[in-house]
């Protein structure tokens, strides 16, 4: 499950970073027709990146401190990203407000992962 992890996060790293970029150069037209949807756009970059190097660290810990807790703590932090980052990307893009109400439930998971991995981490 490590490698695993380490997979996605790279992957996830890579799509982060050429999020970002895109986001920056690519989206430039959109951004200025909706200047709102930018800082929702680079939130959803942010957080991104910030749970594609948490799965690193989750591989880490998995392989220091074998335990259910750091694989939860990945599996945790793949749903974040795919929940948070996905509907701010897919509210960014098709414009539906309410994308906006399924966002917490991967702040969620985030915040259920990084207990998982403090908690791998003080039990091993």
């Amino acid at each position: 499950m490590e490698k695993s992890f380490v997979i996605l996060g790279s992957v996830f790293m890579f799509l982060g970073v050429g999020a970002g970029a895109f986001g920056a150069h690519g989206l430039a037209p959109y951004f200025a027709r909706y200047p709102e949807l930018e800082s929702v756009y680079e939130t959803a970059v942010r957080y991104h990146v910030y749970h594609g190097l948490a799965l690193l660290a989750a591989a880490w810990v998995a392989e220091k401190w074998p335990g259910a807790l750091a694989h939860w703590a990945g599996y945790l932090f793949v749903a974040g990203i795919l929940i948070f980052a996905g509907s701010l990307y897919l509210l960014v893009f098709t414009r539906l407000r309410w994308l906006g109400a399924i966002t917490p439930l991967g702040g969620a998971a985030f915040l259920a992962g990084w207990l998982c991995l403090a908690l791998a981490a003080w039990r091993g």
